[in-house]
């Protein structure tokens, strides 16, 4: 289904994963299809060699610093030796109505939901450290998604790419997302109670990716 409706990208990982079988995972989705595999890791155990990329992921909305720094001094060496294309990544947590394992796991607060002007300089200054992408993710099971005020103050203040992610439910949401700057927009928990949106989901990527070709 996924290759059919055009999904750009699998992002494989998270804050807590109860298994081991993240490899069996990865292998499962290599055999089905060619879509890029992205580690998306809460941990050094989140690393496999099944995966095509990585988010190396630094915390910069927290000031926790085994998730700015530490953890990535322990997954180096191993990521030095792999085939995975690194792709360094400031990750901002931003308050989605609803207290996330994220926030939880990571032991730092969110960006508060009315506040663009402190998402904006932490988005500026993780461009400014070299960070080539900014994730910006309301958490799995958010309330309500990244306002869109937000996402565009972020996006007209920085030029690396822009991901969106966290209680995104509806087409039409996701649409807004887009329009508002969001370079990619991440999906989970919807499309898992409702596999069928991702054809409308995708619908959308394509009819916009169409009117500003």
């Amino acid at each position: 289904m996924a290759l059919v409706h055009k999904v750009d990208y699998f992002f494989v990982g998270g804050s807590l994963v109860m298994h081991d079988r993240m490899d069996h995972c990865l292998r499962t989705l290599k055999s089905s299809c060619s879509i890029p595999i992205i580690l998306f890791p809460g941990s050094t155990y989140q690393i496999s060699e099944y995966a095509d990329a990585i988010l190396f992921l630094s915390l910069i909305s927290g000031r926790n610093p085994e998730l700015l720094i530490g953890q990535h001094v322990l997954a180096a060496p191993m990521l030095k030796n792999s085939p995975l294309e690194i792709i360094s990544t400031g990750y901002m947590l931003v308050d989605g109505g609803s207290f996330t394992t994220a926030s939880y796991v990571s032991h730092t607060l969110p960006i508060p939901a009315n506040k663009s002007d402190i998402a904006v300089c932490t988005a500026m200054a993780g461009e400014m450290l070299g960070l080539s992408t900014l994730y910006m993710d309301a958490g799995s099971g958010a309330r309500h998604p990244i306002s869109d005020q937000m996402i565009s103050a972020v996006s007209e203040n920085v030029q690396v790419p822009l991901i969106i992610g966290g209680g995104i439910r509806e087409a039409k949401t996701l649409q807004n997302k887009l329009m508002a700057g969001a370079d990619i927009v991440v999906v989970g928990n919807a499309i898992e109670s409702e596999p069928g949106l991702i054809s409308e989901m995708s619908a959308v990527v394509r009819e916009l990716n169409l009117s500003f070709s």
